[in-house]
């Protein structure tokens, strides 16, 4: 059968619907599922909470009968393998399914066209690639993971009309207005996790949670590039982060090598457990928290990018008040790192300046996406790299003037590779967001 305005209508609010959960689903993808009988829906559903039970399954359960003869929209192929549960191909099937309509083919190899064969060779006619842009747009965190073996990665700026964010000696500075703000805690309760520079940590203190009504449990993973543990005991990063995980990194070169590790210094990131969950398990807890995005760092900014090989930005590493001098004996160091895990943080050692390592380990802990923050250097970090997949640029009317801090990109350097794919307007803020190709 040729895919009709029909089909596109209903694969639409089918991608619609797999939104709703996104970030929530620990490491399973978030997919959209509508059962449609004589052109009306008669059951509909998304991945659940934790990722179980699976869209297609509660959406048939909700159909019943009606299912039978009906044609299934569903966002992304139907697994075929046997998990924690039966593969919801064989459910498609036994619930009598006449047709099945997908966005986007699984790249999963336990799944990638078998579920597929699976429905076809029960009879079932199959159509593929509806709407596969936009599906492939609302799963671009799990199809990352799947395919590049790291997590979809986010760079999130606020800039204003002078093209400056923040003031030296300022603190944070509001640079978007409240609407803007709202927007990028929507962006936040969706993300697996939020990373910036422990320069942006001691500078602004902030928490990095998500304090919108309702969404105040969907806070992300706080990660802070922290190579020498300057993390202050007294942060409200600290403070949390038992309520709320927090990951901080630090450089393998200040741990002595241990000879029965094979020269790997303790807790090295790849060796270490799950923080969100593996497949069906139960993501960390979330907890509410306030600070303010849209605001500007005056530590972890305004300097010269570092030519390749990446090297540690300079300035990253500023020793402030209240615990912020980075420990440098290696009984200091032991006991900085006693005292951060004493208060819940997680530390692990993994060259914080080298994205290209830190990001496949973050996926195997099952984070799928990372929002990056904060401040410029660490965005700088990231895009020399290579590993920024969506730029949200928030150009703001104010302006800052005097002792300003310019901004690390603005709209006429986008680096090559993204493609412009949307304004909004957030009030008088101006969002541009730019994408590569997944």
């Amino acid at each position: 059968m040729s895919i009709t305005p029909h089909d596109e209508r209903f694969m639409a609010a089918a991608i619609r619907l797999s939104r709703w959960h996104l970030g929530r689903t620990a490491t399973n993808p978030s997919v959209g599922c509508l059962i449609v009988k004589d052109g009306v829906i008669v059951g509909r559903a998304v991945t659940a909470l934790s990722g179980r039970p699976h869209a297609e399954t509660q959406a048939l359960a909700e159909a019943g009968a009606l299912a039978r003869g009906a044609t299934a929209y569903v966002t992304l192929e139907p697994c075929s393998h046997h998990g924690r549960t039966p593969p919801c191909s064989e459910a498609l099937i036994a619930y009598g399914v006449a047709r099945v309509v997908i966005s986007v083919t699984d790249p999963d190899p336990r799944v990638s066209g078998r579920g597929i064969a699976m429905l076809r060779e029960a009879g079932i006619e199959v159509d593929t690639g509806v709407l596969e842009a936009e599906g492939r747009h609302s799963l671009a965190a799990y199809l990352t993971r799947q395919t590049k073996n790291r997590p979809y990665v986010t760079l999130k700026l606020a800039v204003s009309a002078d093209g400056m964010i923040g003031r030296e000696g300022a603190g944070q500075v509001a640079i978007t207005g409240p609407e803007a703000r709202a927007q990028v805690q929507a962006l936040r309760a969706e993300t697996d996790a939020i990373l910036v520079g422990i320069g942006t940590a001691i500078a602004d203190d902030p928490l990095l949670t998500v304090r919108s009504p309702g969404l105040e449990s969907q806070s992300p993973i706080r990660i802070v590039l922290d190579p020498s543990l300057a993390l202050p005991l007294t942060s409200k990063l600290v403070a949390t982060a038992r309520e709320v995980p927090v990951i901080v990194v630090a450089s393998e070169e200040v741990w002595p090598l241990s000879a029965d590790a094979e020269g790997l210094p303790p807790s090295v990131l790849p060796d270490i457990s799950p923080t969100r969950g593996e497949i069906g398990k139960e993501p960390a807890p979330r907890s509410p928290a306030s600070d303010d995005d849209g605001f500007a760092s005056r530590q972890d900014v305004g300097q010269e990018a570092s030519p390749q090989p990446i090297s540690p930005p300079v300035g990253e590493m500023p020793g402030r008040a209240e615990g912020g001098i980075p420990p440098t004996d290696p009984t200091d160091m032991e006991s900085r790192r006693a005292a951060l895990e004493a208060a819940g943080v997680e530390v692990v050692h993994c060259n914080p300046y080298h994205p290209e390592v830190l990001l496949p380990a973050l996926a195997t802990r099952g984070i799928s996406s990372l929002l990056v923050e904060g401040g410029a250097k660490t965005a700088r970090l990231f895009l020399e790299a290579g590993l920024v997949d969506r730029i949200q640029h928030y150009q703001a009317p104010v302006v800052i003037g005097e002792r300003g801090i310019e901004s690390p990109l603005d709209a006429t350097d986008i680096p090559s590779g993204f493609a412009h794919t949307g304004t909004l307007m957030f009030g008088g803020d101006r969002l541009d967001e730019y994408e590569r190709g997944l």
